[in-house]
């Protein structure tokens, strides 16, 4: 897909946000830990796994003595270590039920969440495959299974059974999927989760007729070396909201500026969610995630940030 002017995004970030301690619990006398100090196990949803490490990392540069031990899986199992007290801190893309918040008040925590990005699932198929524009609507054809072969698509495409493909079945782009391209329709029968998000690159990259599911961070931080390699072997499917009619200018890809102007459909929050009664290294992290470095990282990886002022230029190459 061809454009004849491309958006260059400039954002101009907020200053950092503060957060206050939300109570005392019986455990918080015999805390070691401070909102720069000490040792924090947290859950990441591993579909943020790229952009979390550099979080992480960075935070802990700057605070030597603050160890962060964050394990990376998919959003249920996250969540159910946050709910069973495992962890205290979540990074999900999904705010906590009303069932979830009903549990955390009766044990008289207050819990609280953070919004520090905007993120996109991309849609990724074998370079090979020449249908790489695709509508909303031939989306919930492919994974409801009413679309099941490549023909469906374009009579002239000859890849036979389209094979869709998730990072695991836990994960939060089958939930994605299923919540807001299906509908709430349950995924097709033939659709299979790779194990990993490498495994879905690498399974894409080897079989034609497939089409898989990632968040946008694996492939959009372009100073990751992993990136570009990744980006050699699949290619990203432009995307239409329109059910009919669409135009080639109306198929956009996952890029920063389409997430910031809205323009790519499928777009999603990423979100921090602390059960702390206290202010530790967990609220420590999250101030951080979403104050001026941790919105810079985010800038940096291709995501949007959460905080900022917002200024698009249209940028016409040079002739």
């Amino acid at each position: 897909m061809t454009r004849a002017n491309f958006w260059v995004l400039g954002v101009a970030l907020c200053t950092s946000i503060g957060m206050a301690s939300c109570g005392n619990d019986a455990t918080s006398t015999q805390a070691t830990d401070t909102p720069t100090s000490g040792s924090i196990r947290i859950g990441v949803d591993e579909t943020f796994e790229p952009i979390l490490k550099s979080q992480v990392d960075t935070f802990q540069k700057l605070y030597t003595s603050a160890h962060i031990n964050a394990a990376y899986q998919p959003e249920l199992d996250v969540m159910r270590a946050f709910m069973a007290d495992s962890i205290r801190l979540a990074v999900v893309s999904r705010e906590l039920t009303a069932e979830e918040k009903a549990t955390l008040q009766r044990l008289k925590l207050e819990p609280f969440s953070v919004r520090i990005g905007v993120d996109g699932v991309a849609i990724i198929m074998h370079p090979s495959n020449r249908d790489s524009l695709l509508t909303t609507a031939q989306l919930k054809g492919i994974f409801t299974g009413q679309l099941a072969q490549w023909n469906q698509i374009s009579p002239g495409n000859k890849l036979g059974a389209i094979t869709a493909v998730f990072d695991n079945n836990n994960s939060s782009t089958a939930r994605y999927v299923q919540d807001s391209v299906n509908n709430g329709a349950p995924l097709a029968k033939g659709v299979f989760a790779s194990k990993s998000n490498p495994a879905l690159i690498d399974y894409v990259a080897t079989h034609p007729n497939a089409i898989g599911v990632i968040g946008i961070n694996w492939i959009s931080d372009r100073d990751d070396p992993n990136v570009p390699k990744f980006l050699k072997r699949i290619r990203v499917a432009g995307i239409s909201p329109k059910a009919t009619g669409s135009t080639s200018a109306d198929y956009v890809q996952p890029y920063q500026a389409y997430l910031a102007q809205k323009l790519y459909p499928l777009r999603r929050n990423l979100y921090v969610i602390s059960r702390e009664a206290r202010t530790g290294l967990g609220t420590g992290f999250a101030t951080f995630a979403a104050g001026n470095k941790g919105q810079l990282i985010m800038l940096k990886s291709g995501l949007m940030p959460a905080k900022g002022q917002i200024r698009m230029m249209d940028v016409k190459p040079s002739l």
